[in-house]
């Protein structure tokens, strides 16, 4: 399944730039190193990086979950869902110079690709940092959930929203 020039497989060895990328990337949702190592060894298929000239430019972590029921910030699944109906993007961060060259349609347009492989009909994510907007204008929409969700939310911050798209 390709994926762009730029994306790759994530492997272990990838784990400590990971680290970095998300450090600069995302320092108000910190989470430890061992989430993104969970979420490889538990869904390899969902865990890329991009980069260029040998350079980590950023990555993604998705795997399978339950619609409207995303994952704690920080905190390990244990295992997967064993009736998940929708793949969940966790985490994408991109370095500034990431930027502009189309590495986040490039993964939606992969995620799609992967989600239909794997039978499911959702693709979903909680969007941060007031990322809602590029979201949408890649055809995601908000999910009205219920209190839980709403709750869980909360705890990413005020801008936090849970929106999802239908794979074709």
């Amino acid at each position: 399944m390709t994926i762009s020039k730029l994306w790759r497989p994530m492997t272990p060895a990838d784990l400590p730039a990971v680290q970095d990328v998300a450090e600069i990337v995302h320092p108000l949702y910190p989470e430890s190193p061992a989430v993104a190592a969970e979420r490889l060894a538990l869904y390899p298929a969902g865990c890329l990086v991009a980069e260029r000239d040998g350079r980590l430019l950023g990555y993604a972590v998705s795997h399978p979950g339950l619609l409207g029921r995303p994952p704690a910030l920080d905190v390990l699944l244990g295992s997967l869902p064993e009736a998940p109906d929708c793949l969940y993007l966790h985490d994408i961060a991109l370095l500034p110079q990431a930027h502009g060259l189309g590495l986040g349609s490039a993964l939606v347009a992969h995620l799609l690709r992967l989600a239909k492989a794997a039978g499911f009909p959702v693709l979903a994510l909680t969007a941060v940092n007031n990322s809602a907007g590029y979201w949408q204008r890649r055809g995601f929409a908000p999910y009205q959930g219920d209190a839980a969700l709403a709750a869980k939310l909360a705890s990413y911050g005020e801008d936090a929203l849970y929106l999802v798209r239908a794979v074709d």
